[in-house]
Order: C-alpha cells, then sequence, then structure tokens
C-alpha cells in the first residue's frame, strides 16, 4: 500500500530539497553507467544552479535545453528552477529553422544543449546565425537573428567556439556564495512559471504552453497516487523528457513519491528491454507503437518484465490490453489530458478493474473539474451526453508570448477549451470519443475516426491505423485510411475494406486505402504523428489512386 506523504514543497527547487531530505543516498538517476543519488544530483543542481547565477540568468529569463534523456536534462531544469528561471524546453526533433524559430520566440537567454543529435547540428546552426568571431569565453553572444541569446552551454566537448563546454561552465561556480542562491531559492513561489513546452496542434506554429511549479508538483503527485506509486519504484523513462508527458507527469509523479528515473537516452526496443530487466523496473510510460516495437524485439519475453506493475498510458482498448500483455504492467492506467491540463486531468486507478481502465479515462484528479459542453449553445451537458470537453482547475496560465491564442482557448468560466469529443459518464468517469476538428462529415453524418481506428487495428495484418476525411464533392467528405501493416504482411486493401463491413455502418468503413511504412509517416516537431500532414501527403500521392470501397 502506497504511504508516500505528499510533499510540503510549492517549487520545483524546494522539492528536491525535501526529497534530499529524506532520502539523501538512495538512487534517483541511473544512466548508462552513472548512478545518481538525491544527495548527489542537489550538489550537481546547486552547482550549476551557481554557474547560471554567475553568468547572469535572472529570474524570469527563459533558459532553452535542447537534449535527449540524459542527467544533464533534469540538473539544467531543477537548477533553472533554484534561481526562478523559466526551461524552455526544445524537441530534439527540430530542424534548424524550427530551432531558430523557438529561441526566438520564446526570447531565450540562454541555451544548454548537446552539439548534435541523430543527424542534427544543433551548435552548427546557432554558429552559421552568428557574423560574430567564434566566441570561445563567457563573453555574451551578438547575433542578429537571436538578439535575447547571449551564452550556450555545450553538455559535451565540442563547442563549435560558440559555446561554453558543461565542464567549463561549472567551474564559474568556485567563486559564488551559496547565500546567492539561497535568496534566489526563497524569492521563487508557486505561482511562478517554471516551464515552457511547446506542442504541435490545430495552430500553424507551435505553442508555448507554460506551466507554474505549485501545480506541476501537486498534479504530478496526484497522478502517482493514482498510479499507486511508492519510494521502492523504479520508473523506465524512455518517452522524450521535453514531452508533457515527460517533464511535466512521469517527472513529478515519480519524484514526488521518492522513486527512481532509469533513463534511456531514447528510444529502442532492443535496448529497452534489457534495460527494463536489468534494472527491475516497476513502472511503464509509453505508448502503443513503443509496446509493440518491443512485442517484436527478438530478444522479448514474458519473463523480461516479471518486476513491471503499474504505469500510464492511453490509446483504444486493444492497445492498451496489448501492452499489457506485452510488458506485464497489470495494474496499468488509463488517462486524460494535455499539455494545458499539466499533463493529465483525469486517470484510472490502478486498482480499478481493467474493463474500466481499458473503457475509461478514469475519475478527474484533485484540482480539476471536467464537464461536456453542448457544441452549439456551449451549455453544460448532462452525464452520459457527449459533448466537447472543457477543463478547469489545474490548467496552464496561458500560451507564452500568445494573448490572443490565451483568450481564445478558455470560454466564460475559465473553462479550458480541449477540442476534445468526450462526455462524463454516470459513473462520474471520462470517456474519450476523438477529436472534434478530426471528425469526418460524410453525407451529412459524423463519423468518428477513432471509432474506425479500432475496427482496423483489429485486423490481423495491421500495425497501426490513421483515418481521417477526404474532401468529396457529393458527400462532403469521404473517410480515408493509413495503414502500417505488421512486417511481412502483403498490402490488400479490399481485404481490408471487407473486414471493416463486418463491424461498420457502411457509410464508416474507409472509401480510400493507403499503405505506409513507419518511417514514412509525417511527424511534428516532438515526434508524434502528424495527422494534417499525413492527411496533406495522402490527397497529394493517392487520392486518384485510392481503392474505393
Amino acid at each position: 500500500m502506497n504511504t508516500t506523504k505528499r510533499p510540503a514543497s510549492s517549487t520545483l527547487g524546494d522539492l528536491l530539497d525535501e526529497l534530499v531530505s529524506l532520502y539523501s543516498s538512495k538512487e534517483f538517476i541511473i544512466y548508462q553507467d552513472q548512478r545518481v543519488t538525491y544527495s548527489d544530483f542537489k550538489k550537481k543542481v546547486d552547482t550549476l544552479a551557481l554557474s547560471l547565477i554567475h553568468l547572469g540568468i535572472v529570474a524570469g529569463d527563459r533558459v532553452a535545453l535542447l537534449a535527449p534523456n540524459r542527467p544533464e536534462w533534469l540538473i539544467a531544469t531543477f537548477a533553472i528552477a533554484k534561481i526562478g528561471g523559466i526551461t524552455t524546453a526544445i524537441s530534439t526533433f527540430s530542424t534548424a529553422s524550427e530551432l531558430t524559430w523557438t529561441l526566438r520566440h520564446c526570447g531565450a537567454t540562454c541555451l544548454i544543449t548537446i552539439p548534435s543529435f541523430k543527424g542534427n547540428d544543433f551548435l552548427k546552426t546557432i554558429k552559421s546565425l552568428s557574423t560574430e568571431s567564434p566566441n570561445e569565453s563567457s563573453r555574451p553572444l551578438d547575433i542578429k537573428q537571436l538578439p535575447d541569446l547571449k551564452f550556450i552551454i555545450s553538455i559535451d566537448s565540442v563547442t563549435e567556439n560558440i559555446a561554453l563546454a558543461w565542464k567549463d561552465c561549472f567551474i564559474l561556480s568556485k567563486n559564488m556564495s551559496m547565500n546567492l542562491l539561497r535568496n534566489r531559492q526563497k524569492n521563487v513561489s508557486e505561482g511562478d512559471l517554471c516551464y515552457i513546452l511547446y506542442t504541435s496542434g490545430s495552430t500553424a506554429e507551435p505553442k508555448g504552453v507554460t506551466l507554474a511549479h505549485g501545480r506541476v508538483i501537486a498534479n504530478g503527485y496526484d497522478i502517482g497516487e493514482r498510479q499507486n506509486l511508492n519510494n521502492r519504484d523504479r520508473l523506465w523513462f524512455a518517452i522524450p523528457l521535453f514531452w508533457s508527458f515527460g517533464s511535466a507527469n512521469a517527472l513529478p509523479a515519480i519524484m514526488s513519491h521518492g522513486g527512481c528515473i532509469v533513463l534511456q537516452e531514447s528510444f529502442e526496443p532492443y535496448a529497452a528491454i534489457e534495460l527494463i530487466d536489468r534494472e527491475q523496473c516497476s513502472v511503464f510510460y509509453g505508448m502503443a507503437n513503443m509496446a509493440r516495437s518491443i512485442r517484436e524485439s527478438s530478444n522479448w519475453s514474458t519473463k523480461r518484465f516479471s518486476s513491471m506493475r503499474t504505469g500510464l498510458t492511453i490509446g483504444l482498448p486493444e492497445d492498451i490490453k496489448m501492452i499489457i500483455d506485452t510488458v506485464g504492467a497489470k495494474e496499468l492506467c488509463n488517462v486524460y489530458g494535455s499539455t494545458e491540463t499539466y499533463g493529465n486531468a483525469a486517470v484510472c486507478s490502478s486498482t480499478d478493474p481493467i474493463e474500466l481502465r481499458l473503457n475509461s479515462q478514469g475519475l478527474p484528479l484533485p484540482g480539476m473539474k471536467i464537464r461536456a459542453v453542448d457544441l452549439e449553445t456551449r451549455l453544460p451537458l448532462p452525464d452520459g451526453q457527449i459533448g466537447e470537453l472543457t477543463v478547469a482547475g489545474y490548467v496552464t496560465p496561458g500560451y507564452y508570448g500568445s494573448p490572443e491564442l490565451t483568450a481564445n482557448t478558455f470560454d466564460e468560466n475559465g473553462y479550458f477549451l480541449t477540442g476534445d469529443l468526450g462526455m462524463v459518464g454516470t459513473d462520474g468517469r471520462i470517456y474519450f470519443k476523438g477529436r472534434l476538428k478530426e471528425i469526418i462529415k460524410t453525407g451529412g453524418v459524423n463519423v468518428s475516426p477513432l471509432e474506425v481506428e479500432k475496427v482496423l487495428v483489429q485486423h490481423p495484418n495491421i500495425k497501426q491505423a490513421f483515418v481521417f476525411g477526404i474532401p468529396d464533392n457529393q458527400k462532403d467528405e469521404l473517410v480515408a485510411a493509413v495503414i502500417e501493416l505488421k512486417p511481412g504482411q502483403r498490402e490488400d486493401a479490399l481485404s481490408i475494406i471487407s473486414f471493416c463491413r463486418k463491424d461498420l455502418a457502411s457509410y464508416k468503413v474507409p472509401s480510400l486505402v493507403s499503405f505506409k511504412r513507419n518511417k514514412d509517416l509525417p511527424r511534428t516537431s516532438t515526434g508524434k504523428i502528424h495527422k494534417p500532414g499525413l492527411k496533406q501527403k495522402f490527397v497529394e500521392e493517392n487520392y486518384f489512386n485510392g481503392i474505393k470501397s
């Protein structure tokens, strides 16, 4: 039974200090051959915090952080938090133009980055913007396109003569007094921003979602409570830290319960199995595509997951059941939420019956109010009726630098407009039905892509499916499906259409079917499948060549 008390702290810096007083010698981070205790972690955080003060970082400054899952990401985040800065998390999938746009949009004063990752040369990108002579010291930068950027810290030894190496940055703390850090930390309050997390959505450009210290901790703790986490738990951490699912959900959930983070730099199924088995991880955070890759790995067996117990995911009931069967997390929890709702607004309990965890997203978390509203009148609907889900309570203060977008995202009562279709059941649980903007209107009838996808993934040859509407002169829209097959399976659109007809009304059956390999699926800057991009690609490549039902 979980006996972990709710943290007394309301800022990330204070939370770390509180946990060190409780778990000083306990392992907090495991990464490759590094085993970092809570006490060791705090020492590194405090040292970097003093160095950042030396560089002139002041409260409210945005410090951009660009790195995969490494201890330095966590060290930097808590150092930034202790001195009142705001961690602006940047995706390692970012192209040169996306990186430049994000740094300019948030007005980052400092960038903490790795030189390159998976073909993206981040330091060279910034260097290419500079017309000044190379900077090998801690002298402020002067880049016309990034006027706010004064310093770059390179996590590795490569600096491209424009950054300060991580180890050299730590030396800057030598002559700084701990009293400076204590005073800065005292002035940070629970309502101060700790994160700007960029998320792709319906807008042309990414949205910078702001999150505050106190609610990150409070909601994270409550998410951990639903999973029944405790200080003996070890969380397998392969989802990116720059996702809200990582930094605003998994991190505060496990940390507020005194658990251990087992970092995988980036997801790779074979290595994930070895890591989970070796470190006896008990908490799974991941999606169905990750579990499928794990199951297809040559070293997979159920014995390798004997330690796994609980965790979080989201998806169709078939997906969640597959994840449980694959990784052995019998208490896996289904969830509902978004970056704007501090990761989750509703979470199933690990003790809920399996049918509830497969088919609902659980009860609202403490501090969260969720209601469905009529799509036309905008009035709240009775329980059991489907409308747009809206959330109040622990929600974002707003989008950074976008007051108009912020104003348009909340109703007159302060409820966040999620753009999601769903209902609050008569049992008080949340039931997600799909994205409003993805609803297909064909022949005057609404079709939920989620419902069609649910049927498609039951086909024995299909690995994953994406359904959307394609413009049509006669029916307004046609139902289209892009399918990734399991390895070794043959493309057969007519067979798949015939399969759908067994369980779907005729108007819901895909009229157009296309097949794609995983590597050809377009993704957002955060690495998620980009449905609008997939739809555009489908129109360009397959509209006139699709298989008609």
